[in-house]
């Protein structure tokens, strides 16, 4: 059999090039897709920053593991202790320890964004035609996932140790509400650490730092009327105490107005004054 090629099907097989007027008509007829929106900007980010959790499940681990280990440890390590059992410890503790949890899970905000410069990855975001801050909301958009799937977990293994939200599920949802706005606003210091800091374990080390007193010198895991009164002039105006005062009472079928306008009122300057540094410093960078 001949394997020879003949004339017509060298013909056939011959492309020919495109002309440039074709080119140039076909660019000019074409209209321009219009410019994303600031709100379209940040979920594709958002949807980027989960999509990064799906390649790299472990990233779940601190959502997970870590807080049916704070639940199951603090609960039997204290509850005989501090309120003669763990079924009347749990009560008290569990919103404590889930805002504890979800405030020390935002500082990996800060480590993304680090890692995304180190690896040249912002330089291309720098470039793209889009709200500029939408790299930024995009993190923490994604984030709140991670916030609403510890609260999940941590919830869970509440109900199965014996806690019970006197509030129900509106209770509950309220609580959880409030608890990821507040870490929304919080997750905005991380990224300007992200930013000004140079490598990932600089992040981390910053942010435990921060995080460790503010979360443990709060009401999380005893009220703050047994400390001494200069620390309780500290722990009663602390951030974290008016936010697990709050996620408490609307638990428990209370509406600690005062409590959840501090916390409120604490979401909105921690935006304000770390989202325009964290964007100066993005600008810049």
């Amino acid at each position: 059999m001949s394997t020879a090629t003949t004339a017509k099907d060298t013909d056939d097989l011959t492309l020919e090039a495109p002309r440039t007027e074709d080119l140039a008509a076909l660019l000019i007829a074409k209209q321009r897709p219009p410019r994303p929106t600031a709100l379209s900007a940040s979920l594709t980010f958002g949807w980027r920053a989960m999509l990064k959790i799906k390649h790299v499940p472990e990233q779940l681990f601190d959502v997970t593991a870590f807080p049916i280990m704070m639940v199951l440890m603090y609960t039997y390590l204290f509850g005989g202790a501090l309120a003669g059992s763990v079924d009347a410890y749990v009560q008290f503790l569990l919103p404590g320890i889930l805002t504890m949890s979800v405030v020390m899970i935002t500082m990996y905000t800060g480590v993304a964004v680090n890692t995304d410069i180190t690896k040249g990855v912002f330089d291309r975001f720098r470039t793209l035609p889009i709200w500029r801050p939408a790299p930024m909301v995009g993190y923490l958009l994604g984030d709140v996932m991670r916030y609403l799937l510890a609260s999940a977990v941590m919830l869970a293994v509440g109900l199965l140790l014996g806690y019970r939200p006197g509030g129900g599920f509106v209770g509950v949802l309220l609580g959880v509400v409030l608890l990821v706005v507040f870490a929304f606003a919080f997750s905005w210091i991380w990224t300007m650490f992200g930013l000004l800091l140079r490598t990932e374990k600089s992040v981390m080390g910053v942010s435990m730092m921060v995080i460790f007193p503010l979360t443990f010198l709060s009401n999380v895991f005893v009220d703050p009327r047994t400390m001494p009164g200069w620390l309780q002039a500290f722990v009663n105006n602390s951030p974290v105490t008016h936010v697990a005062t709050a996620v408490r009472e609307l638990m428990a079928g209370h509406w600690p107005a005062a409590d959840i306008a501090w916390s409120l009122g604490w979401a909105g300057a921690l935006v304000v004054v770390f989202g325009s540094v964290t964007m100066r410093l993005y600008n810049r960078k």
